[in-house]
This record gives structure tokens, sequence and C-alpha cells, in this order.
């Protein structure tokens, strides 16, 4: 039997062959990409691509090297198309993207709408990205708040899209979906629940305490240590100090922050009772126009994929061969497609950045349905 380093070698010898005929093919893909650059062609033949592999699966015996040869050829041909977009892009036939940079968002003279009401988390969120005095109203559902948007009645909305410790807020990836409305921008929020109750109220006297789903899922420890307390789920914390204060019942406390508290007249009666110390919440600013801010940094897309085997890795490895860094995904199930996803990506970009325009070629190409949310 041959030894270790006599078998290395006779692998670098054959590996130099292989790199020297992937450089030799990957200047005739070059030929080709010009060629579909001049003609219009589409970058991706799915039928040709599938015939390739079962052409060189054909050539090589036993179900392992199959396997394996079909797998290769099918990195040989993504890059291949890498390449093809690459020149694409170059020579402009990308296009522009349907966004427009912007210096800066008008918030002196804008009108915000954020869902909930007068005390709520996503009011202090607006408070925070837009200022203390900016012209805004609030509506009860976050389809209300995109209503407003798409119609005109608001220039932005302030929506939670991300918990630290409850996770994402699915209905606003649904909402980005159905509605022709776009981030511009994100501010985050910390979040520290207290447990408020009419002035005079005591603890041993509470027996049922009311917040949103997710604080009452964020406070769990200490609801723990009150175990007869019944809990009743409302839209929102600021909707839970609000109805306390309206029903005038002693027996009555709601999970809501410091400043729902002080708007609704409440005495705070245990502080900080969060799970986790370091909860916050990501909130959206949304618009209907397609701009996006000159030093955006952060793109969001969604795309569906067809329905088969390593076609999401497929998506993903625009991002790789990009070198653009992918900070969140998320999948949610396409209404009326059992078992079918949508993803949502969010990465670090610019629409500007040549390295972003190539990615989103590619995926354009490869994708089913993809939008770009926004850049913000």
């Amino acid at each position: 039997m041959a030894a270790l380093e006599e078998l290395r070698e006779r692998l670098d010898v054959i590996d130099d062959q292989i790199v020297r005929l992937y450089e030799e093919r990957m200047k005739v893909c070059e030929e080709v990409g010009a060629y579909k650059v001049q003609s219009g062609k589409r970058v991706l033949d799915r039928q040709r691509e599938k015939n390739k592999l079962t052409d060189v699966a054909s050539k090589v015996e036993g179900d392992f090297n199959k396997k394996g040869v079909q797998e290769l050829y099918e990195q040989l041909m993504s890059m291949s198309r890498k390449l093809q977009y690459r020149q694409l892009v170059e020579t402009g036939a990308l296009g522009r993207l349907p966004f427009i940079e912007i210096a800066s968002l008008e918030k002196e003279t804008a009108r915000v709408v954020f869902q909930g009401t007068e005390g709520a988390y996503s009011q202090a969120a607006m408070r925070q990205y837009f200022g203390k005095g900016c012209n805004n109203f609030h509506v009860h559902t976050f389809r209300e708040a995109m209503e407003a948007i798409e119609e005109g009645a608001a220039d932005y909305a302030v929506l939670p899209i991300e918990n630290s410790s409850a996770g994402s807020v699915n209905e606003i990836y649904d909402l980005l979906v159905e509605f022709e409305n776009y981030i511009v921008g994100e501010t985050i929020l910390s979040v520290t629940h207290t447990l408020a109750g009419l002035p005079g109220t005591q603890l041993s006297k509470i027996k049922r305490v009311y917040s949103k789903a997710e604080a009452l899922m964020q406070t769990t420890r200490f609801l723990d240590e009150q175990s007869a307390w019944e809990r009743i789920s409302v839209a929102n914390t600021a909707a839970a100090a609000q109805k306390v204060l309206n029903d005038a019942d002693c027996t009555q406390a709601a999970v809501c922050s410091a400043y729902a508290a002080e708007v609704y007249g409440l005495e705070v009666l245990a502080d900080d009772i969060n799970d986790e110390k370091n909860n916050s919440t990501r909130f959206i600013v949304i618009t209907n126009q397609k701009v996006f801010l000159k030093n955006a940094s952060r793109i969001s897309i969604c795309f569906e994929v067809p329905h088969e085997s390593g076609s999401l890795y497929q998506m993903l490895s625009h991002f790789i061969y990009n070198d653009l860094s992918m900070t969140r995904i998320e999948s949610r199930p396409i209404e009326g497609k059992t078992w079918e996803y949508r993803f949502f990506v969010d990465f670090e970009g610019n629409l500007e950045n040549p390295a972003v325009k190539n990615a989103i070629r590619g995926l354009r190409e490869e994708a089913k349905n993809l939008r770009i949310l926004g850049n913000y």
C-alpha cells in the first residue's frame, strides 16, 4: 500500500489539473456570459442544467460517485451563473433598482401612525425615532397602520417586528408581503415591564392581571410566584393599563411600561419584572415610497424558492459569493400552498453597492417572487 505522503502527492497532481480545467471552463463561461449580454438571453436555463446533471451522473460508476459528481457540477454551474450575473451588472443590464436615494426623512413635518393606545411601547418607539413632538395618531391593529400608510393618511408607521426574548412578530412579516409599503428605518427600544394598579392597590388583593400575551410570557417567573392570579390577554400593554383605570377595580393590575402607568395615573406595584433583563424590541419605520437613506446599511428582502432539494442553499449562496453578511432569516408559510414557505432575509449592504446589485440580480433570476422590502 502506498504511503500517505505518496497518495497526497498524487492528489496534488490531480488537483493541479482540476484547477487548470476550472480556469479554462470559466473562460468559456465568460464568453457565454458575453453572448447572453448581447442577446438578452436569461442566465439560468433550468432544463439545460438538469440535462447536464443527468449526463455527468451517467458517466461515473456507483451511487456515491453519481451523487458526488452531480453536487460538483451544481457548484460549477452555480459559479458560472454568478460570473454571468456580474457581467450583466457591469454592463448595466440589471437596470436601475426602483428605489430613490434620499438624504434624510422629513421628521419635522411627518404624520406618524402607531398601533395601540396612548402609552404603548410603539408610541415610546415612535417618540424615540421621530421626537416627542411629532405629529401622530394611533390605530387598533397592525393592519390599520399599514392601510393608513398605503392610503396616505400617514407618512410613516412605527411597528414592532422582533423581540429579543419573544421572537418575531409574524403578522408584520405577512403584512409586508401583502402591502406595497417599504422599510426606511429602525429603532431598538429597551422593554422594561412593571406591574401597575390603581393607587393604593395591594399585591395580596390582586385577582386578575391584564397584558399583551407576549408581555405575560416575558414576565412568567414573577407571575408564577402568584399562582392564584388569573392572566388575561388584551391587545397591548397600554390597553391593559387603560382597562385597569377604567374598571376602577383594586383587584386588577396590568403588566405595562412605567410610561403607560404614568399616562393612565397608575401606581407601579413592582418594577422591572422581566424574566430577561436585557429585553428589547426592534421597531421598523415604514412608508409607502420606494426610498432609502444614503447611509442605509441593512436590506430586507423576501422570496420563494422552487420546491426542490437544495433550492434554499442556492439562494443563500449569492450572499456568500458576494461577501454579504446575513443578519437574520425567517420563514413563513405561503397561504394556499401546503408545506411551502416564503423566506425573509436581512443582510448588510446598500442598494448602490455593486456586490448588493450582483446578489439581487442572481436572486431575481433564480428565486420566485423576490421583493425588496427596504434598505435602511
